[in-house]
């Protein structure tokens, strides 16, 4: 019972997920920073499934402020 455009942007937004689920994030020596690599290519179906900025998304996941 739900449109087929509803249903993609479902889709998108589920695989997305999925794709979040699989980024590699890097732990630095402290403890307390970390990092993804530019080129992880999850970060990049993510971001190009959910339409955000590559560089902004790879910021904000490591850091809280």
């Amino acid at each position: 019972g739900v449109k087929e455009s509803h249903q993609m942007t479902i889709f998108r937004i589920i695989a997305a997920i999925l794709h979040l689920g699989n980024l590699e994030i890097q732990g630095q020596q402290d403890g307390e920073a970390c990092s993804v690599s530019n080129e992880d290519k999850h970060l990049s179906n993510f971001c190009s499934l959910l339409g955000v900025e590559h560089n902004q998304m790879q910021h904000w996941l490591c850091h809280r402020k």
